[in-house]
């Protein structure tokens, strides 16, 4: 393969991994708003942890050149962004946590 022909398809694989997180913070904002419906706690120390055993054994599971270690990273990365737009959604009454994208 070539090396223009490999640039296309990771630029794909980066579009379909924007939908996807796009997807997930789509999740996160619901659940921020279920949070503040019934008064729970935006940060859930054990939910995130189950998370993180989550993804590091799907890395293990599939063998990636990452590995658990930088998957984790990478993951906590998402968390803390699922995290502040749920905190930013239930300070402001649910919308998109960026004011620019109102």
């Amino acid at each position: 393969m070539t090396i223009d022909a490999l640039r296309i398809r990771i630029d794909e694989i980066d579009a379909q991994l924007v939908r996807l997180l796009n997807e997930r913070a789509a999740c996160a904002l619901a659940i921020g708003e279920l949070k503040r419906a019934v008064g729970v706690a935006i940060y859930q120390p054990d939910r995130e942890a189950a998370v993180l055993r989550h993804v590091r054994a799907r890395d293990a599971e599939m063998g990636g050149p990452l590995g658990a270690g930088a998957i984790g990273r990478l993951f906590e990365r998402i968390i803390d962004e699922a995290r502040r737009i749920e905190r930013v959604s239930v300070a402001d009454g649910g919308g998109p946590a960026d004011p620019q994208e109102r």
